[in-house]
């Protein structure tokens, strides 16, 4: 693929997710606002309804009296007013049930009408429609014998009635104290009920203040800086004023909030993760394959070059033997004879690690496991390489320090690993190769150790050591010879053998490859 068009695939396609990821954001944002929108409007309606339903209580509980009274005159002055509210209030003991709550009230409730001026104008307008409201009472009481007299007294008022019983009570009710004219446990009550009608599960704190002096009427865990609270006028006059304020603390806001999205919100994610998840192993594999097509580029023209000497070399031989003066010398042809027959085990030696490399990933090798002795099989291997070392003036030496040295192991393949790494050690030593080996034993395992003093090699190689095909750049030279298989070979057979190899390693001053292998008693 061009590197062009590789990289404008990687930009679309990241620009695509990173798209997706903002939409996903802003539309779970968005919900969650509009959700809160949702329940500011809700918690509004609830505060109205728990106001309205507060004094309309009030207005019941006060209409009874002042209604008697009103009923017992005919023309009603200050002086009258007082002496009938006076008398009515003394005489009589009240009782007041909400719900399951019942509040025992004595006469002292109104005791406030003595000690302010009422509107007799009011009064007086009451009373002239007093006749009408009998009239209409009676009409309905047919239709509402089920209800208390109270409640059908109440039903039976005109709106100008209604408005002008409100604004005397409410004048009334101004001089009795906040805490006589509204119960903790009514407005808890209150704000349950509507919740539970709305299907909304919060938990609430709520108090009344007087312009912005809190009263007696709060719950004790009130705070008037939490971030949901609600505020709404109590007992709203005739001139849409008020004195009082309920406030509300809605606790779990928040939580309710997003709980009304977390199912979508948690199948965004989810969907989202997948899209990234999948983004990410396409994004893997697409580099995994450019690298693996350049490795093997790399590993074509290795194999190539590593091909064309030995191939240049086997033609050569072949023209010298067909020379005429070279026929009848037995010697010479005996030495062209062994150096075709040492080239064509070089080809055929390379041959094999490419396909022993597929057979092994296919799990098509046959491996034989059987006891063996870790150090006879190291012995073995240093004479394979013992002649390349003593070629270029090193040297290869044994420090042997396990006690317990069997193992379960196939000859061949586990001499191909030592073989291989003492030949990964010759190949990157820049001059005379200098290397040791060691072993001991850590619990039910023994170690090997080889260690080189050559070039090193980067953090980058190290963690790619034993990738198919991986060759550190040398650049254009091709000064080390290989095709990047030797090392895959040996991981493989090792993790056949239920061990573990790793390399420490520090560029310039050589490596360590470390085998661990079990035990076997």
């Amino acid at each position: 693929m061009n590197k062009r068009l590789f990289v404008l695939l990687i930009i679309l396609m990241s620009l695509s997710l990173i798209g997706i990821i903002f939409v996903q954001g802003y539309w779970i944002n968005n919900t969650v606002e509009n959700n809160e929108e949702q329940f500011s409007f809700n918690a509004k309606q609830i505060l109205i309804s728990v106001s309205n339903g507060i004094q309309y209580r009030e207005f019941e509980e006060m209409f009874f009296p002042l209604r008697e009274i009103l009923d017992s005159i005919e023309e009603p002055d200050n002086k009258t007013i007082r002496q009938l509210l006076n008398i009515s209030i003394d005489n009589t003991t009240r009782s007041f049930a909400y719900a399951n709550d019942i509040l025992e009230e004595d006469s002292k409730l109104f005791s406030s009408f003595i000690n302010f001026n009422i509107d007799t104008v009011k009064l007086k307008n009451i009373l002239n429609r007093n006749v009408d409201n009998t009239i209409e009472e009676t009409k309905s009481s047919s239709k509402l014998g089920t209800k208390s007299k109270l409640e059908r007294r109440i039903e039976g008022l005109t709106d100008l009635q209604r408005k002008d019983y409100e604004i005397v009570i409410g004048e009334i009710a101004s001089f009795i104290p906040i805490h006589r004219r509204v119960r903790k446990k009514e407005i808890e009550y209150f704000l349950k009920k509507e919740l539970e009608e709305r299907d909304i599960k919060v938990g609430f704190e709520y108090a009344i203040y007087s312009k912005t002096l809190s009263t007696k009427v709060r719950s004790d865990d009130f705070n008037l800086d939490h971030p949901a609270t609600y505020a709404i006028p109590l007992f709203v006059d005739d001139q849409g004023a008020s004195e009082y304020q309920l406030l509300v603390n809605f606790t779990g806001k928040k939580q309710y909030v997003l709980s009304t999205i977390k199912g979508m919100a948690i199948l965004s994610i989810i969907f989202t993760l997948i899209i990234v998840v999948a983004y990410s192993s396409a994004l893997s594999q697409l580099m995994q394959q450019r690298q693996i097509s350049q490795i093997k580029t790399d590993f074509i023209n290795n194999m190539t070059h590593e091909l064309k000497t030995p191939i240049a070399t086997i033609n050569l031989a072949l023209d010298s033997i067909k020379n005429p003066k070279i026929e009848g010398d037995k010697e010479k042809v005996q030495r062209y004879m062994n150096m075709i027959r040492e080239e064509n085990k070089r080809m055929h030696a390379q041959v094999e690690n490419v396909l022993r490399i597929s057979q092994l990933e296919k799990n098509e090798l046959n491996i034989k496991k059987e006891r063996q002795e870790l150090h006879d099989i190291i012995e073995d291997a240093v004479t394979h390489v013992s002649l390349i070392v003593e070629n270029r003036y090193g040297y290869v030496k044994t420090h042997l320090g396990a006690l317990k040295t069997t193992i379960l192991a196939n000859d061949s393949h586990m001499t191909n690993v030592v073989v291989n790494v003492l030949d990964n050690a010759i190949k990157y030593s820049e001059e005379e190769p200098k290397i040791d080996i060691y072993t001991e034993n850590v619990k039910n395992s023994i170690v090997l150790k080889i260690r080189d003093q050559g070039i090193g090699m980067s953090k980058v190689a190290q963690k790619k050591i034993f990738e198919k095909f991986f060759r550190e750049h040398t650049g254009d030279l091709h000064n080390v010879k290989g095709h990047g298989l030797g090392l895959t070979y040996v991981k493989r057979i090792i993790d056949d053998h239920h061990g573990q190899i790793w390399v420490e390693t520090e560029r310039g001053k050589g490596s360590t490859f470390i085998i661990k292998l079990p035990l076997i008693s």
